[in-house]
């Protein structure tokens, strides 16, 4: 494998394992991680907390400039902050989870959070080997010039049972409401994005049958390929 700096696109439904295969490969090659689904839940967090009805576009639009946020690239202690404060916990609340797609889905919250994951991007590439960046639309939006694209899918039971143990039966109801939420996400994000639909380019990779280790030496493989 050369030397040479890539961007590594990551996309996918929800539940399909982006974060702990993009992470994983992040590992294994040396290259930053970029969470940019974090930051939309840190958008809606920081829109909750301060009192913006996050089912009013026009009040979303007008504060999205407000919080300044800033994503930490490490892959074995990735970060996100609103403000100076640290809230990687307090974004993964169910309160967060049931707002971000309205938030994500108003089009001057994506245009600045956009512009902010293109900016994370040139950085690693000036500074490191890379980055391996995660979410909706980052191989055909965010990035398209991308060496590497990678659709992740899984069936939907097998997307709800690891979305389920990732939260804990608790937090999410068990597997089958976790089903219906994964609908739900995915109905609203089709408004804005495409959750089924490999960007061009992109190869897809089924997880469905696979362990998550299995999945992330297919990904580095695939990394490789187009790297060097």
């Amino acid at each position: 494998m050369t030397d040479k700096a890539i961007v590594v696109a990551v996309d996918g439904p929800s539940g399909s394992g982006k974060s702990s295969v993009s992470k994983g490969v992040a590992r294994r090659l040396g290259l930053r991680y970029l969470d940019t689904g974090a930051q939309y839940r840190a958008m809606t967090w920081w829109m909750l907390h301060n009192g913006v009805d996050v089912t009013d576009p026009q009040a979303v639009a007008a504060a999205c400039v407000k919080p300044i946020i800033v994503s930490g690239t490490d892959p074995d202690e990735p970060s996100i902050s609103v403000d100076g404060e640290d809230v990687g916990t307090q974004i993964r609340t169910a309160e967060v989870t049931a707002a971000v797609s309205a938030v994500a889905g108003v089009q001057p919250v994506r245009d600045r959070l956009i512009g902010l994951q293109r900016q994370i991007i040139a950085a690693a590439l000036a500074e490191s080997g890379g980055v391996v960046a995660e979410g909706r639309d980052i191989a055909d939006v965010v990035y398209p010039s991308a060496e590497s694209k990678i659709f992740l899918t899984a069936s939907p039971e097998a997307r709800a049972a690891r979305r389920s143990a990732e939260l804990g039966a608790v937090a999410t109801g068990g597997a089958v409401t976790t089903l219906a939420d994964l609908a739900r996400r995915d109905a609203e994000d089709a408004k804005t994005t495409r959750p089924h639909e490999a960007a061009p380019g992109a190869i897809v990779v089924d997880a469905t049958h696979l362990t998550l280790a299995q999945v992330i030496e297919r990904v580095v493989e695939l990394v490789e390929a187009a790297r060097g």
